[in-house]
């Protein structure tokens, strides 16, 4: 991916979000030519001159300095999760000598059998593996059973493909559009961490091509983190789910992360868990 035009329209459209209202700034007149900031407003706030922040904006990021970097979060309002994704185009821009080696260590594509037993050994916790592109590489039996319409026919499933190209994703996920727009924006964070990943390019190039719901949400360029959180799920069996979630890195497998869920105790969710357990408890092998 081009990072020149990642930068590019990713600081052009957190500068329309922010109006100078937001931003403490006095708004002088009436009509304004712009969304949201003008670019001579976010170089007052960040302290650069406004012809630098002008190349800053066009996608020329060499050379910056983290305390530009950090200026300009602070001008744009950025989030942890939009100021870590403009740090991840600025590396692209000045990659330094390690930058080929660093490119070679992609994240695993398979899970180590330590991992899996880990997996396995969650009986009532269900629960998988996924990489940055959101393929999902291994899962118990109980997250196999719980999200069942992800692994039909799929043994190795990816849960963007699914969500946007499987006509079951609006059924099964309640509040389909926010987890739909959730994933596209972990995708995007993904890109800017990982430009050079082939897979990930044909990944985005066919959710673009085949849905325009992706399509109008990539061009948002919006990066999300998703860490923990409530799931609500309508399962073709037991019906409706909610769970809640936690996504772990495993800081042993660089851009793996175990995302494993549960409901509260006593709720008909949890029974709905328990029903689903005893049935793969008695199919594994």
């Amino acid at each position: 991916m081009d990072h020149r035009s990642e930068a590019r329209d990713f600081l052009t459209t957190r500068r329309a979000r922010i109006t100078p209202e937001r931003a403490g700034l006095p708004a002088y007149g009436g009509n304004r030519r712009v969304a949201g900031l003008r670019r001579e407003e976010v170089a007052m706030l960040a302290g650069v001159s406004v012809d630098y922040y002008t190349r800053l904006e066009r996608g020329n990021l060499s050379g910056v300095s983290e305390s530009v970097l950090e200026a300009l979060a602070r001008a744009l309002q950025l989030d942890d999760a939009e100021r870590a994704h403009l740090f991840d185009l600025a590396r692209q821009a000045n990659p330094g000598p390690g930058a080929a080696r660093r490119r070679r260590n992609a994240a695993p594509e398979q899970v180590r059998p330590g991992v899996r037993r880990i997996l396995d050994g969650m009986t009532m916790v269900p629960a998988y593996v996924r990489n940055g592109r959101l393929d999902v590489l291994a899962a118990n039996h109980l997250g196999r059973a719980v999200f069942a319409p992800l692994f039909a026919g799929n043994e190795q499933p990816n849960i963007a493909r699914f969500l946007f190209l499987d006509p079951a994703a609006p059924d099964f996920y309640v509040g389909w559009e926010q987890m739909a727009g959730d994933t596209v924006a972990l995708l995007r964070g993904e890109a800017g961490r990982d430009p050079y990943d082939r897979n990930l390019s044909y990944l985005i190039g066919e959710l673009a091509t085949r849905s325009e719901q992706f399509r109008g949400w990539w061009a948002a360029h919006d990066v999300r983190l998703h860490r923990t959180g409530t799931k609500r799920l309508c399962h073709p069996v037991v019906g409706e789910l909610v769970l809640a979630y936690e996504s772990m890195e495993l800081t042993a497998d660089p851009g793996l992360r175990l995302n494993a869920y549960s409901a509260e105790p006593g709720s008909a969710g949890q029974d709905a868990l328990s029903l689903l357990a005893s049935w793969t408890t008695v199919a594994a092998p």
